[in-house]
């Protein structure tokens, strides 16, 4: 059968969870909310200090605030629709709107995938070639680097959603998700081209996703044997503290995603809305507790914070004398 681009569904429905009952929309909402702020608040905080404090103008911190800007742009995306879809049962999103979320929920998981790859590769020059740190890594070069991050991929994306519009959408029009994806867009799509369309974007997203995760996992190895290798402990200690809060980062992003995808290639099958949840948390959960790693595992941004922090008690309590 020959199918023509016959799409005759104007919007989408965003169900969210199927089985969460009437009385918890309220609550959830008030989650939702509550966590849309903490991300807000977060990365926000970061782009700001890091921006007004010359002490903290290194590639690392520039990375960091290439990483809370996509962490901000992220929760904005995603996270209002569904907050309106349980606060006032908005759960309306029309054809256009859901494929410019899908085309921003993919791109920005991508990006956040190459800006680990990128924080990554500064710790492995920093560590295992520290000689050569001062003239590849320069604020320069992390700018071009994460600049070409954000362009490759929005130009990458482009043709993923393109792709997908290609197909005729003429079947039911509701979406098991809280926000528009490709699979659940694609899933919802007439003709015998979806699986080709489908599988195309499995692999660029395995790639994103496979690609940097395998140069991380290198060069934390490397790492981790170089600095074996130092004889003084607390030396060894010094070392291993910078790379505590890019780990930290990558681990929040990749090990609940592996799992995800582990179990399903194993056959290992849960319930929806457990799935669902699960989603929303390796998509929100490192938006918003990233800017706490920073503050707390990073020592220069700890040490100015905490700075920061006395002198402003110094000053109240002159001016309460």
């Amino acid at each position: 059968m020959i199918y023509k681009n016959i799409t005759t569904i104007k919007d989408f429905v965003i169900l969210g969870f199927p089985g969460l009952h009437p009385t918890y929309y309220g609550p959830a909402s008030a989650l939702l909310f509550f966590t849309y702020l903490v991300i807000l608040a977060g990365n926000i905080f970061i782009l700001v200090f890091v921006g007004f404090e010359r002490r903290l103008q290194k590639p690392t911190y520039l990375i960091f605030c290439h990483l809370a800007m996509n962490d901000f742009l992220f929760g904005t995306v995603t996270l209002p629709k569904i907050i309106s879809r349980y606060w006032w049962d908005d759960k309306i999103a029309s054809f256009g709107a859901c494929f410019t979320q899908m085309y921003f929920v993919h791109s920005l998981g991508a990006i956040h995938s190459l800006f680990l790859l990128i924080m990554a590769l500064d710790r492995f020059i920093a560590i295992c070639l520290p000689l050569k740190y001062p003239v590849l890594i320069t604020n320069n070069s992390i700018s071009i680097a994460c600049g070409m991050s954000w362009i490759g991929t929005f130009v990458r994306m482009m043709a993923v959603v393109l792709h997908a519009l290609s197909l005729p959408y003429c079947s039911s029009n509701i979406i098991v998700q809280c926000y528009c994806d490709h699979i659940s867009i694609t899933n919802l799509a007439c003709g015998g081209n979806v699986k080709y369309v489908q599988t195309v974007a499995v692999g660029l997203a395995m790639f994103s996703l496979l690609l940097p995760l395998s140069f991380i996992f290198f060069s934390y190895i490397s790492i981790f044997i170089v600095v074996l290798r130092i004889p003084n402990v607390e030396s060894r200690y010094k070392t291993l503290s910078t790379c505590t809060p890019q780990l930290f980062i990558s681990c929040l992003y990749y090990l609940p995603r592996c799992f995800v995808y582990l179990a399903h290639a194993t056959g290992f099958s849960f319930g929806l809305d457990f799935r669902i949840l699960l989603i929303l948390l390796y998509s929100l959960l490192p938006p918003a507790v990233n800017p706490i790693i920073y503050c707390l595992k990073t020592k220069d941004i700890k040490e100015v914070l905490m700075k920061r922090l006395k002198n402003a008690k110094v000053g109240m309590k002159q001016t309460s004398k």
